[in-house]
C-alpha cells in the first residue's frame, strides 16, 4: 500500500466528473487500499478517487473513531437509489479544502448501491453521520465539493482563506 498526496481546491482535477469502474479488478482494490491508507494518515473519515487525482468512481470510507477498531467501506460506482425528504443540517469539512468547515444540508437517510472489494453488486441503508459521509463523498465523483453546496459569500470566503494559507506556507523568494 502507499500513501497518495491529496489534491487541494481550487485544484481543476476535483472539478472532473469521474468514470465508473468497469470491473473491481486488482487495480481497483490495490487503489481502494492506498486511499484506505492515506485517509488514515490524513486523518480523514472519507475518501474520493478524485482526491488522489484519479477519476474513477471509487470512494472509501470508516466512521470509527480513534480507539475503536477499523470499520472500511469500500466502494466503485456508488449510486443512490433513494433519499428521504427529511433532511439534516451537518457540519462538513474535507481532505480537499484543508481546516475549513461549513453546515452543509443533505438528505438524513439513504439508500445506496455500489461493487464491493469483491467486486459483488450491494445495497446498504444509512442514515445520520453515514448518509452525510457517503453523498460527501459521491458529491466528489461529480466534480463537486462541499463549499459549493454553500452560499457563494461563504465559499469566496473559504477559497480565499485557502489561497492565503498557500501563499503562507510557500518558501519566500530568495
Amino acid at each position: 500500500m502507499a500513501v497518495m498526496t491529496v489534491l487541494t481546491a481550487p485544484d481543476p482535477r476535483l472539478k472532473v466528473v469521474s468514470r465508473p469502474v468497469e470491473t473491481v479488478d486488482d487495480s481497483v482494490r490495490r487503489l481502494m487500499d492506498d486511499m484506505l491508507e492515506t485517509m488514515y494518515v490524513s486523518q480523514g473519515i472519507g475518501l474520493a478517487a478524485p482526491q488522489v487525482g484519479v477519476a474513477k468512481r471509487v470512494i472509501v470510507i470508516d466512521l470509527a473513531r480513534q480507539g475503536e477498531k477499523p470499520n472500511p467501506l469500500k466502494m466503485a460506482n456508488p449510486e443512490i437509489i433513494w433519499r428521504s425528504e427529511e433532511e439534516i443540517l451537518c457540519e462538513e469539512g474535507c481532505l480537499s479544502v484543508p481546516d475549513q468547515y461549513s453546515e452543509v444540508s443533505r438528505a438524513k437517510g439513504i439508500k445506496l448501491r455500489y461493487l464491493d472489494y469483491q467486486n459483488e453488486i450491494r445495497e446498504l441503508e444509512a442514515e445520520g453521520n453515514l448518509a452525510t459521509c457517503i453523498q460527501h463523498e459521491i458529491d466528489h465523483l461529480n466534480g463537486v465539493l462541499f463549499i459549493d453546496r454553500l452560499s457563494l459569500l461563504k465559499r469566496n470566503i473559504i477559497l480565499r482563506k485557502l489561497a492565503k494559507a498557500r501563499k503562507v506556507s510557500l518558501p519566500a523568494p530568495a
